[in-house]
This record gives C-alpha cells, structure tokens and sequence, in this order.
C-alpha cells in the first residue's frame, strides 16, 4: 500500500467529495420544485416509500435518510394534515405501520410532477450511463452497509 505525498489526497477522496457534493446539489433542487408545492424532499421521500403498501417507522426513516427522532416528527406532522396514517400491522399487532391516505396520494401525485423537470435533467445528463451509474451506486450503497437502494433516480418519491 503505498502513502500519499504530503500534498496529496487518497486515491477517490476527490470522487467521494463530488459524489457528496452533488447529491446535496440535487437534494436542494428537488427541495426547491418542492417547496412551490408546499412540501419538501422528506415528506416526499416518505410518502412516496409508504405509497408502495406502508413501511415501518425504522423502514421509512433509513429509506428517507432521517434519524429516529426527526422521522416521527416529520410523520405526526404529516398525520396533521392527513398525508400518512399510522395503524397495526397486520402480521405482528406490535408493529406499526405508516401507510398513504388517498389525500397524501394525491399530493405525491403533485409532487412526482413537480421534481420530474429535475430528475429528467440528471437521466439526460446521464444519457446512456444511467444504468452504469445507478449500478454503481447501488453497490457503494451496498457496501456502505445499507440494503441496496431503489433502481433509478427517477422512481416516484426515492
């Protein structure tokens, strides 16, 4: 293994950082088409994870990228206004689980609308390498030592 010179970074260091830099990129323009709808990144991440037949509150707040406590704040917000409800699972009574309203359909509805111009604008950035490019976040997300994420930028609320 050989050590970088003094003035040097560790081979990928500039990759991760331009990895990070445009996910939070495009984290705030999702947020922004967003925000004119009144809502924001994580209220769509969730809804659009507990669209898909209802998650638990651990599920939904690794999927959204929320700690604990910030996701079960962002889901009695969301229970407020009749975006998500909360009710047993049917399979362990000990469980809860957040599921979609018929409202909080509707607006992810709007929502999926309102972030499409921005992710159709990374897929064609990407052209041909999406499916490059979303194998290999993949298995960095793999190898992060998360589950593996959703295929595709462009999936409804991921």
């Amino acid at each position: 293994m050989s050590v970088p010179a003094e003035n040097e970074r560790p081979a990928g260091d500039e990759s991760l950082r331009l990895l990070c830099a445009v996910g939070r990129r495009l984290d705030q323009q999702l947020d922004d088409a967003l925000q004119a709808r009144g809502s924001e990144v994580e209220q769509w991440r969730v809804l659009g994870f507990v669209a898909r037949g209802g998650a638990t509150m651990s599920a939904l707040a690794e999927h959204a990228l929320l700690l604990a406590p910030r996701a079960t704040k962002l889901v009695d917000r969301m229970t407020a206004v009749n975006l998500v409800h909360r009710r047993p699972d049917a399979a362990d009574r000990r469980r809860v689980l957040v599921v979609a309203t018929e409202r909080g359909r509707a607006a992810l509805a709007d929502w999926d609308a309102a972030v499409a111009p921005v992710l159709d604008r990374y897929r064609a950035l990407l052209g041909a390498d999406a499916a490059v490019v979303d194998e290999v976040l993949d298995r960095l997300h793999e190898a992060s030592g998360r589950a593996a994420a959703p295929a595709g930028l462009a999936s409804a609320g991921d």
